[in-house]
């Protein structure tokens, strides 16, 4: 019997199903999704997104954050 359900559940790549090549920082709506309560970067398991984009996400992330458009912390 598995322990959780959830890590089960199969999921998908938003970026890749979108056709989605480049992760623009100032897009802050979609960076905000991937982002947790407490300004964390979502971990790869728990969001879904393929290797390849979640690098490209984390660093759009870090880039908003210099930039002053997404808080460090809360």
């Amino acid at each position: 019997m598995p322990k959780n359900n959830i890590l089960n559940k199969s999921k998908y790549c938003h970026f890749c199903n979108k056709k989605i090549d480049y992760i623009d920082f100032r897009d802050i709506t979609i960076l905000q999704r991937f982002i947790s309560s407490y300004s964390k970067i979502v971990p790869r398991k728990r969001s879904g997104v393929c290797s390849k984009h979640q690098r490209k996400l984390s660093q759009a992330i870090k880039r908003a954050r210099f930039m002053a458009l997404l808080p460090y912390t809360k």
